[in-house]
């Protein structure tokens, strides 16, 4: 809807980008807060956050790297030294396995920190960073939907989008990135909630993966950009099956 934020001369500052970045700001600066009532040191929580960000990002190429290896790998491997492969996101689940192992390998040299502790600080701050994130989306037109002819369906006009994430123009189509937005934002209030009325270390991120993947479920249904990789013939996306995973993973820990 709005890709570039600003333009000076040969410079352009997407919109993307500037909401992408208010969103990791965000979810860290909430993740400091949370942890320091659990007695995380500030600073721990600020440098692992930026570890967190590193890892992510190496998580998420490299699952999209996975999910269309013939084409990264096999047919054209010189698209993964183009401008247009580090401009795109990437795929979520692997960037949050990547956060994942990244903390993890952390918190395991810091004697004063554990992982379901950090986690349950982590669950609240990632919903908050993916409600504005996909804000981001929203402006630039990626991860849109499929055509419709909903009161709600939202029309995307600009030729710069359809250039740099394929986004069909003057085409009706579900607004799939609020539809996530909103989602992640009820989720966010829930977790914040929960986080001061756990019963366990480890409940508050175990609900996290449950929630999300139970809506990231669902929301696949209404996507309609074809890259994201599919599985099972099609059947299932890349991000559904990763759901798939988690759900089970999530109740698991939740029971115990």
């Amino acid at each position: 809807m709005f890709p570039k934020l600003l333009e000076i001369g040969p410079l352009t500052l997407h919109t993307y980008g500037a909401l992408l970045a208010t969103g990791i700001l965000s979810a860290i600066f909430l993740f400091a807060r949370l942890g320091a009532r659990d007695g995380i040191p500030r600073q721990r929580s600020w440098d692992l956050g930026f570890i967190i960000i590193l890892t992510a990002i190496i998580g998420a190429k490299l699952l999209m790297i996975l999910t269309d290896w013939e084409t990264y790998l096999v047919q054209d491997p010189s698209r993964l030294f183009t401008l247009g492969f580090w401009q795109a996101g990437g795929v979520y689940y692997g960037g949050l396995l990547g956060a994942m192992a990244g903390s993890y390998l952390y918190v395991r040299r810091q004697p004063s920190m554990n992982f379901p502790t950090v986690a349950d600080a982590a669950a609240p701050a990632i919903a908050l960073g993916q409600t504005v994130g996909r804000l981001g989306c929203f402006a630039a037109g990626c991860d849109y939907g499929q055509p419709c002819s909903l009161p709600w369906a939202v029309t995307f006009t600009s030729e710069y989008a359809h250039r740099m994430v394929g986004v069909p123009i003057d085409v009706a189509l579900h607004p799939t990135q609020i539809y996530e937005s909103l989602a992640t934002f009820v989720l966010f209030l829930f977790l914040l909630w929960l986080h001061g009325a756990r019963r366990f270390k480890g409940q508050v991120f175990a609900a996290y993966l449950l929630c999300y993947s139970i809506l990231r479920f669902g929301i696949e249904f209404f996507r309609g950009d074809a890259d994201r990789g599919f599985v099972l013939g099609g059947a299932l996306s890349t991000s559904q099956s990763s759901a798939c995973y988690s759900f089970p993973a999530a109740c698991c820990s939740t029971a115990t």
